[in-house]
């Protein structure tokens, strides 16, 4: 699939106030993508479109240019101690995805900066912390890997962590556009993981996003630029047949990468959640789904701000993560498993 490309971009007047941002202006300008002035993206209300799902598809297509006012980072359990805000929202269109609820009617893509600001925030945090490590996702609410030819934020991120003694990113993407990060100055403090996932989920549930086969041939780069490399099994969704779904998953996964020295390989097991304004926004917006969102087959879980999720069943949810496991150390015996939850 072809890089993505906005076609329409709001720019939020701060942001010329940074390099970054005049720089993006020059280069949006140069493409001829169409450039709008707003004075903050909350004012954003005027998408093309004759209905909804239309507005909601430009949207997908639009990015905002602006500051991150607020500086402190939220945390990121079980995948790191903090947050890194560098973009918020996604071009893809992953029928599961919990932007869906979180970004709400506002699923442009928001990419900032002020990236010195963010920096000096993240200093801070290591320094409150040291002589621990503090980790930094960069994935929690954007797949920026699929912007960063663009922007470039992500690979001064990379390089600014690798400058760093005791500060390491992650962060994980389904985008291969990967080959202006190869030459970062990691110093293997950041580690690049994939989303990986049966071949049904990826075919009926991620469309706009890399094949297969483009994700590994991305990790395969990456691992070989020397990057700490792992992978992302989510979300782990039980369609007819999900055994041998996984399974080969994991054969292809372990014939691809065979060859290469992998010391630090990852792991981390998601299985498939959604709460009910989700099910709501994502029915609206992909009537069509084979997504299945019936509550009566779940177990409701309370979360974080008293938002329930429904998850699978006890049962389920551990055949889920003792099968996967198993495929994990047979083909895998050398990875680590960070988590499933």
């Amino acid at each position: 699939m072809k890089a993505f490309m906005p076609q329409l971009v709001y720019i939020e007047p701060q942001a010329l106030d940074y390099p970054l941002g005049r720089e993006l202006k020059e280069k949006f300008e140069a493409f001829g993508v169409e450039i709008r002035q707003t004075t903050s993206h909350n004012q954003i209300r005027d998408l093309p479109g004759d209905h909804e799902l239309q507005k909601y598809r430009v949207a997908k297509s639009t990015m905002v240019v602006g500051v991150r006012r607020t500086l402190k980072f939220d945390t990121s359990k079980p995948s790191a101690e903090y947050a890194i805000p560098l973009a918020t929202g996604c071009m893809g269109h992953c029928h599961y995805c919990y932007l869906q609820t979180t970004l709400g009617n506002k699923p442009y893509i928001r990419t900032y900066v002020n990236l010195d600001e963010i920096f000096a925030q993240a200093e801070k945090y290591i320094e409150e912390r040291k002589p621990e490590i503090t980790r930094f996702e960069a994935a929690c609410t954007s797949d920026i890997v699929g912007i960063d030819h663009l922007t470039h934020s992500l690979k001064k991120t990379i390089e600014f962590m690798g400058r760093t003694e005791y500060g390491r990113l992650r962060f994980v993407t389904k985008f291969h556009h990967v080959d202006h990060l190869l030459d970062a100055r990691h110093n293997g403090h950041t580690r690049f993981r994939f989303s990986v996932n049966s071949r049904y989920v990826i075919k009926h549930f991620e469309p706009g996003t890399s094949s297969f086969d483009q994700r590994l041939e991305a990790a395969r780069k990456v691992a070989d630029a020397g990057y700490p490399v792992g992978f992302v099994v989510a979300p782990i969704y039980m369609h007819e047949g999900w055994r041998e779904g996984y399974l080969e998953l994991f054969e292809r996964l372990s014939a691809s990468l065979k060859d290469l020295h992998l010391p630090s390989l990852s792991f981390e097991m998601i299985q498939h959640r959604f709460t009910k304004p989700a099910k709501k926004v994502i029915e609206k917006r992909y009537p069509k789904t084979k997504l299945d969102l019936d509550e009566t087959k779940r177990k409701y879980k309370w979360g974080k701000y008293g938002i329930g999720k429904y998850v699978y069943p006890t049962d389920d949810a551990k055949e889920l993560e003792e099968t996967l496991s198993s495929y994990i150390k047979q083909f895998f015996p050398q990875a680590d498993i960070l988590y499933f939850t």
